[in-house]
């Protein structure tokens, strides 16, 4: 088994493609209107399907807002320099909603970004050594 996607529900499927693709460097795989159910399904991603995990965008026509709970937590993301990432997020006009830093009671350096749709996405540092994203950090709070 492997996993395939997440999948979002948006309320706005442009600016959502565009904040995936333009400013966290996503690519759109592939999008599908279904007019009998009156929806469209978005996936983007880094890579193919076929070997990569994904995320769904789903588009339930006609809906304007969604209550996000409070069961879900984040889609995390690794990448080399947290840093730069946060700074060319910005330049992208990405929303910083957590700065670069040790997470809380912890060694390994994360931030937080927002989507358009209030959603948190978790910047991890990869490389730096004890950075490897451990279970009991999405536990702790941080």
């Amino acid at each position: 088994m492997r996993m395939l996607h997440t999948m979002l529900r948006v309320v706005n499927l442009e600016e959502s493609i565009k904040f995936y693709c333009d400013v966290l460097g996503m690519k759109l795989l592939r999008q599908k209107d279904y007019p009998e159910g009156k929806f469209t399904l978005a996936f983007v991603g880094y890579g193919y399907e076929s070997e990569h995990s994904v995320i769904e965008l789903t588009y339930n026509w006609g809906t304007d807002h969604y209550d996000l709970g409070n069961a879900f937590g984040h889609i995390a993301l690794g990448v080399d320099n947290i840093y730069e990432t946060c700074a060319q997020i910005r330049l992208r006009g990405g929303k910083i909603v957590r700065e670069p830093g040790p997470m809380k009671h912890g060694s390994t350096v994360i931030a937080f970004v927002e989507d358009p749709n209030g959603y948190k996405i978790e910047l991890i540092e990869t490389s730096t050594k004890g950075s490897a994203h451990q279970p009991e950090a999405a536990a702790a709070g941080k």
